[in-house]
């Protein structure tokens, strides 16, 4: 159960994100250089202030020796938006249009935790109609949720991750990525499992006009 620590906003992010320079693929062979994107000392504070009603109202999780959560998440790809997945810059033609950085992968995952729980969505906690969470970090919502998680008695057992896309390659980023998740969540590596699969050209997926991720965590009791 959240407490009155949770979901604490602090200062409204007064303005939109300022650009995000984004590489280009290579057409070199060599492994592209990747960017970890850190959150802004403004977005990381806003989560510190005023207790959000949809958590407050949530009813105590049971006791229950295991808690299974399944997140899904979609977002639309469209010229000249940076492609954060994983809260990784990928050099990518196009990125996901979104309120937040549009990281597809994490808003997935925090989702996941959150149905764990019990607990409202990411929308419900982190609505796109607030300007406070205009072009923030999505690292900021996965610290929560995992806030979240270890107030309500509750530990990651494991996660397995896959994200359907059909550009661009994950493979090689895909390390990156998922070092980058445990880190987030304080995983060791052992329990942090990510797949990338295309869609067969099938679909917005398919013809790189989308991306989406499914998530599946089992959460234990400490």
């Amino acid at each position: 159960m959240a407490t009155a620590s949770s979901l604490f906003l602090a200062s409204p992010v007064a303005t939109a994100p300022t650009a995000r320079s984004r590489s280009t693929p290579s057409a070199s062979p060599a492994r592209p250089s990747l960017r970890l994107r850190r959150p802004s000392t403004l977005a990381a504070a806003a989560v510190q202030a005023e207790h959000q009603p949809a958590v407050a109202a949530a009813p105590k999780p049971p006791a229950l020796p295991f808690r299974v959560g399944h997140g899904f998440d979609l977002h639309r790809l469209e010229p000249g938006l940076p492609l954060i997945i994983g809260g990784i810059d990928i050099p990518h033609d196009r990125g996901c249009d979104a309120h937040s950085d549009g990281d597809v992968l994490l808003h997935c995952v925090v989702d996941a935790i959150l149905g764990a729980l019990g607990l409202p969505d990411i929308g419900q906690i982190f609505p796109d109609s607030d300007p406070r969470w205009k072009g923030a970090d999505s690292s900021v919502f996965m610290r929560e949720a995992v806030k979240l998680m270890h107030e309500a008695g509750y530990e990651l057992g494991n996660l397995d991750a896959t994200l359907i896309l059909q550009k661009p390659k994950i493979s090689p980023f895909k390390e990156t990525i998922r070092s980058n998740l445990c880190d987030l969540l304080g995983a060791d590596p052992s329990v942090v499992n990510l797949k990338a699969k295309t869609h067969e050209k099938v679909d917005s997926l398919g013809e790189n006009r989308s991306i989406a991720a499914h998530t599946v965590v089992l959460l234990m009791r400490k």
